[in-house]
């Protein structure tokens, strides 16, 4: 081979092969040496993408990375799948005859979505991470002890939310603007990927600065022991706001051109719009469609004004939060002395026997005061509350004025929404390895795991909890309907219909989602192993139609009343006791097995090797 060819493939920066002795004489390896301030921006930015609320587990930076695909991808869907709505193929879909772009109106609804998916996802992950904006316990009581100026942490964790918040933001939208240009074949490219980006980064930077707003705000006014009062209401409130403007889309897209052209006072004073006249500003319109740029200039004072606010709020509410953590809450007795004849009742009619109080009560004071528990019960309620709203509420505009109404099937089938969620919420708090304090005294008495008499008794308290919650939430709402629904939901036989299907709903539902729940809530382990988050995603999609339909179904069969109501009752009570036979079969074979060892490998009992 000549010289000059195998000098080709020659390379100079190939380090020799060294010896030990030879490479520990060249000195330590230095690696590059961080500030303090970059110390700290990298301890906050680990803890927001790494936390028990997140994972208990350990692989909160695995959820993160799912959770960062699945809010890139619905943007690139909707813009991949505009494609045929801007290339319509000629007499398809039958009866079609023009051939070209959509409308006008359908353009701004398409590009609408876009605003309004920035929008309220930036809104979601910043009220996922609401409770670590702020310091804790551990930046009061370990960072407060190191020498490090109170003014450096400060502005640490202000630079870390604003990387969270910059970095969600291009991660939410990066994707639609690669494809709708070539979707679109729009006439000016360039112009509308521009518009595009200026809104949708101007709609998420409103929303996420809405959020620190109102929190920074509530938090400065009223201080730490009361702003946790409300927290989760006002974090609830907020989930299911954001997911009503998701859900509602199809139904505010029909309407969107009637408020626009109308000048009602609606588009004038709802977000989306002022951020959709910052995408539509610059593309070519019909004349005398909208006036965008009023609509723009109004999103652009708006969000300066929100992120204004924030930033004077924040540093109060940081200083409120820290004065709070270091001079605690007082307790709350007079609450308890509320809750002792409710207490009394349950004791004497439902947690009668010694096991089931410890456990019924053990559920009761530690649900609220983990705050993995609390954000399950803040995402969950806040879903189905959205739901909720979505199908009750209908839409119509006349004369550019816009009526809503309420649906009486859409009140038949929120008592399944309801069901469903609060229920689904429970047990996920319920087998959420969180906290493993507290779970050492059961296992002190009963031994791990305990007997199956034993774990039968523990184990109903926790049904009995989840069934009274869910219970309650779904009386409360049909009282709720009576006031505010259609007449045909008032009449006695209605009512008796909707108290058979909620009731019976909470009882089988509480029945199947805890049919494997074999350990006190809250003590159990983390799993070794990761479930599949596909697979419980669709055990959801697939099991919430099924309620949904049922609640809508049964409610309208039942209203005529007579036999029919016995027949329902009867396929209860035999559905659940067949349910409660599987639950015992199923706990029996649990606590027939040895307990493991401390260190000892879980493999051989996955396995079915178990003595």
């Amino acid at each position: 081979m000549p010289e000059a060819f195998q000098r080709l493939f020659h390379r100079d920066d190939i380090a020799a092969v060294q010896s030990l002795n030879v490479q520990a004489a060249l000195g330590t390896v230095r690696r590059p040496e961080r500030s303090q301030f970059s110390h700290l921006v990298r301890l906050f930015l680990e803890r927001f993408f790494n936390h028990e609320t997140a994972s208990s587990t350990g692989d909160g930076k695995t959820r993160m990375v799912q959770i960062a695909c699945a809010a890139a991808l619905p943007g690139l869907a909707v813009a991949v799948y505009l494609w045929p709505a801007y290339h319509p193929f000629p007499g398809w879909p039958p009866g079609r005859i023009a051939v070209g772009p959509p409308p006008y109106w359908a353009q701004v609804n398409h590009h609408f979505f876009f605003v309004m998916y920035s929008f309220v996802v930036m809104g979601l992950a910043t009220l996922f991470e609401w409770d670590l904006f702020f310091p804790d316990l551990l930046d009061v009581f370990v960072l407060g002890t190191l020498p490090i100026a109170p003014a450096r942490v400060f502005l640490a964790r202000l630079a870390a939310i604003a990387i969270f918040i910059a970095g969600f933001l291009f991660d939410a939208n990066f994707l639609a603007p690669l494809i709708l240009p070539i979707s679109t074949e729009s006439p000016d490219p360039a112009t509308l990927v521009l518009g595009h980006v200026s809104a949708v980064a101007m709609a998420g930077l409103f929303a996420a600065g809405l959020v620190l707003a109102l929190q920074g705000i509530f938090l400065a006014l009223l201080g730490e022991k009361f702003f946790r009062r409300i927290s989760l209401l006002l974090q609830g409130a907020a989930v299911a706001g954001f997911l009503v403007l998701l859900l509602l889309f199809p139904v505010l897209s029909g309407v969107t051109p009637a408020l626009l052209q109308s000048q009602h006072l609606l588009a004038r004073w709802f977000p989306p719009f002022w951020f959709l006249g910052t995408y539509q500003q610059g593309l070519t319109a019909p004349a005398g469609t909208v006036r965008w740029k009023a609509l723009a200039h109004r999103g652009e004072i708006a969000t300066c004004l929100v992120w204004a606010v924030a930033t004077v709020a924040y540093p109060v509410a940081h200083l409120r939060r820290v004065i709070g953590l270091v001079a605690g809450t007082a307790s709350r007795t007079w609450r308890s002395r509320i809750l002792i004849p409710w207490r009394k009742l349950l004791e004497v009619t439902v947690i009668r026997s010694p096991m089931q109080r410890g456990v019924f009560h053990f559920i009761s004071q530690t649900i609220l005061r983990v705050p993995r528990y609390r954000i399950y019960l803040v995402l969950y309620g806040g879903a189905g509350l959205s739901l909720v709203i979505a199908t009750i509420l209908r839409f119509t505009a006349h004369s550019g004025h816009v009526r809503i109404n309420l649906s009486a099937d859409g009140m038949r089938t929120a008592i399944g929404i309801i069901a469903f969620w609060v229920i689904a919420g429970l047990r996920s708090a319920f087998v959420s390895p969180g906290n493993q304090r507290g779970g050492w005294i059961f296992h002190t008495i009963q031994g791990k795991p305990p007997t199956d008499t034993v774990a039968i008794e523990e184990l109903k308290a926790t049904t009995h909890w989840g069934l009274l919650c869910s219970t309650l939430v779904i009386f409360t709402t049909i009282g709720i309907f009576q006031f505010i629904g259609p007449s045909q939901l008032r009449t006695s036989s209605s009512i008796v219909a909707q108290i058979v299907v909620g009731a019976g709903l909470c009882l089988l539902l509480t029945d199947s989602f805890f049919l494997n729940v074999t350990t006190i809530p809250f003590t159990g382990e983390a799993a070794t192993d990761q479930g599949n988050l596909a697979f419980t995603v669709l055990g959801y999609v697939t099991m919430f139609p099924i309620v949904t339909t049922l609640s809508l179904g049964c409610e309208l069969w039942l209203e005529p009343g007579g036999v029919r109501i016995g027949i329902a009752l009867g396929c209860i009570v035999l559905a659940h006791l067949w349910l409660r036979k599987r639950f015992r079969t199923i706990l029996r074979l649990y606590c027939g097995q040895l307990s493991l060892e401390e260190g000892e490998d879980e493999f051989p009992t996955r396995l079915g090797l178990r003595a």
